[in-house]
């Protein structure tokens, strides 16, 4: 309960819905009219017109909801204080990873709901994504350690993954989301809405960002991202899995 109370201040500034993810996500929860949105955060892909309750165990995040949100439990993913079969579908937008017990967890899920919406990722996408492999590659060893999304996907029995691009100008700012905007890494705020990053050692970040901020007035990371530099999107290993 205590890493959002520590890491999620100012949370809510950095990590807005961006309607393109919003999309999918009401997609797969189909005709559910009640929702469990467990580990909410800020509510910020909580389907608007249907019956929803939160569940959060951070504080910090629960005071960050905005005014209208759905009503939150303070409770975890791995003992939820719902009867089986409560909701018509279970919620999870990039939170699974930090579960202590992430199969208790999901296997919660499937006890409160016969739906199951799962935002997760390819622990292996982001380890090769280029701001850790050039310049903080102790975040792989984290990674290395979280549930990967083929893992979520395998276990629920998925019915579908669908992979969602990370667009150029994404709002959500997710810990890949500036691939193609690297200066926004040199901003102490967006680090810190970045968990990847906020359980990282602060003296490897530190080292990473000292390299990336001369790369960047070189112009060395521009001519070894040239190719990314033109693209709509990029596929940073986000998928969206129901079951």
């Amino acid at each position: 309960m205590a890493r959002y109370d520590k890491i999620g201040v100012g949370y809510a500034l950095g990590r807005r819905t961006d309607p393109r993810w919003l999309t999918p996500v009401l997609s797969a929860l189909g005709s559910a009219a009640s929702v469990l949105d467990v580990g909410s955060g800020t509510g910020s892909y909580e389907p608007p017109g249907r019956r929803v309750v939160a569940v959060e165990p951070s504080a910090e995040m629960i005071r960050q909801r905005p005014a209208g949100a759905a009503p939150v439990v303070r409770a975890v993913a791995e003992a939820l204080p719902f009867a089986a079969g409560t909701f018509d579908a279970a919620l999870a937008v990039l939170t699974v990873h930090h579960w202590p017990d992430w199969r208790r967890g999901l296997a919660e899920l499937r006890r409160v709901a016969s739906r199951q919406v799962v935002l997760a990722y390819d622990t292996e996408r982001h380890s090769d994504f280029w701001f850790v492999r050039e310049y903080v590659p102790e975040v792989a060893a984290l990674e290395a350690s979280r549930p990967s999304a083929p893992e979520i996907a395998e276990f629920l029995g998925a019915s579908s993954v669908t992979e969602l691009p990370v667009p150029w100008d994404f709002t959500d700012g997710v810990f890949p989301a500036y691939w193609r905007r690297p200066e926004a890494y040199l901003d102490p705020a967006v680090r810190r809405s970045c968990s990847a990053l906020a359980q990282t050692s602060p003296a490897a970040v530190d080292r990473g960002i000292a390299r990336l901020r001369a790369d960047l007035e070189s112009g060395r990371w521009q001519a070894g991202h040239a190719e990314l530099l033109d693209r709509p999107e990029w596929d940073a290993g986000f998928r969206l899995i129901a079951a």
